[in-house]
């Protein structure tokens, strides 16, 4: 078998396949074979059916069109290795000679991924965030860790902000008609939280025990979802928060420290290590923005469209699953059909691009992979994934998904050395040494690392 290719575009080449006739018998023999299984003919036993016969029952040309058939993916392999190809996508094959006892010829037209001439990246600098952590950040830690060790006492007065309450909710439609999927009792709920329907809020408040009051709101969820409805809300029980003091005694419960400074100091560690994080992201998102900016990256308009209609499929599936509407969103997000369409464009092309530039750069620097760094990620896949990681591991096993994870390992790698090869400010004017990316191209916790490699 002989293959050769012709560059049809930067993203699209013409693989022309040929293999001698010769070369062909072994497949025609397997679908006489396996013809032959299929068939009953008086006198012969099943599978041992002569090929004149066949050709008599069934035809040549069917064999021969069953033979091709079954050879022509392992040829498409092949040529495919041969010619070091990656497609992108299906092939539009076309059998261009195809004769009986003569050599056959066929031809692919494949999207590709291009060449990509890489910008320089020494002159490639990007602003980050300064890691700045304030006493009003580590306060707020220090708010929510009082609400997480809170107590209740019931109170025989009106609700008011920062109350635990539990209330009953009814939904109706303009007309007064009752919304039966909008109907629930014995919701638990904090007031001021804003976590449920809006103008709730400021219904409970000065709302006493057993009252009810109406207001008027939008659903979110359902086949009603975006329209104007009334809803009852009526307050049955209410309970009064008590935060403890940030005193020795509530950091000796609450931490694995003895003094309120000990604790303090740790926050400001961990929201700092936090910040550090957040720049390490933002840096790797702008450095390859500028590359994405500099570099000419040709797209193949199949994969974009491919890659589009995943998308929206992908949209509706999770509008659908939360009851909402296309038309809702829209409203939502205050936007068009058409600058929805064309912000999600712009996205896929993005996202494209950037994995062919990443690829180019796994390319020119050779990067390899071992078992302990592929192991590492998919194991942070399925703990993002929130799955059972042997259940993780089973799946992506039995799809042939370790390509891709293989892929997204090397991605990482490249991400990670364009971020080193690019000059990385905060806004303070510092030059940030982002130790903090991962190989993945996530983003990791280097101090901790750093920690646990003591």
């Amino acid at each position: 078998m002989k293959s050769s290719t012709e560059t049809l575009s930067p993203t699209r080449v013409k693989l022309t396949i040929e293999v001698p006739f010769e070369e062909f018998k072994p497949d025609l023999d397997k679908a006489y074979k396996s013809i032959g299984s299929q068939i009953t003919v008086p006198g012969f036993r099943k599978g041992k059916v002569p090929a004149a016969i066949v050709d008599q029952r069934i035809g040549r040309a069917a064999v021969l069109d069953e033979a091709l058939n079954a050879a022509l993916p392992g040829w498409y392999n092949a040529a495919l290795q041969q010619e070091s190809l990656q497609p992108l996508g299906q092939p539009d094959i076309d059998l261009t000679k195809f004769n009986d006892g003569d050599d056959i010829e066929i031809t692919a037209e494949l999207d590709v991924r291009p060449t990509i001439e890489l910008p320089e990246l020494s002159g490639i600098e990007v602003e980050v965030e300064d890691a700045e952590v304030t006493d009003a950040d580590i306060d707020e830690q220090l708010e929510a860790l009082r609400e997480r060790f809170a107590t209740f006492t019931d109170v025989d007065r009106a609700a008011a902000e920062g109350d635990s309450v539990t209330i009953d909710l009814s939904a109706a439609q303009k007309d007064g008609t009752p919304i039966e999927e909008a109907q629930a009792s014995g919701l638990p709920y904090v007031v001021g939280k804003a976590t449920m329907i809006e103008g709730l809020d400021e219904a409970l408040i000065g709302l006493a025990k057993g009252e009810s009051k109406t207001f008027e709101t939008k659903l979110v969820g359902g086949d009603l979802a975006g329209q104007d409805v009334d809803v009852t809300v009526t307050l049955t029980e209410v309970k009064e928060q008590h935060l403890p003091e940030v005193d020795e005694e509530f950091v000796q419960m609450a931490s694995e420290f003895d003094t309120v400074e000990e604790l303090r100091e740790d926050l400001r560690e961990r929201l700092t290590r936090g910040k550090r994080m957040e720049q390490a992201a933002e840096a790797r998102d702008l450095v390859l923005e500028q590359i994405l900016d500099k570099a000419e990256v040709p797209l193949p308009e199949t994969l974009v469209e491919t890659e589009l209609n995943a998308r929206r499929d992908q949209v509706q599936q999770q509008l659908q699953f939360a009851g909402l509407t296309f038309e809702g969103y829209l409203e939502d997000q205050g936007q068009t059909a058409d600058e929805f369409e064309a912000e999600l464009e712009r996205g896929v092309r993005d996202s494209i691009a950037a994995q062919f530039v990443l690829d180019q750069v796994v390319e020119n620097n050779e990067f390899g992979i071992d078992d302990q760094e592929l192991s590492e990620h998919i194991m942070r896949r399925a703990q993002e994934s929130g799955q059972d990681p042997n259940q993780f591991i089973q799946h992506i096993m039995e799809h042939n998904h370790v390509p891709e994870m293989v892929g997204e390992v090397m991605r990482g790698k490249a991400l990670a050395s364009l971020v080193e090869g690019a000059t990385v400010k905060d806004k303070s004017g510092n030059v940030l040494d982002l130790a903090s990316l991962r190989a993945d191209g996530s983003v990791a916790d280097a101090d901790a690392e750093e920690e646990a490699g003591n």
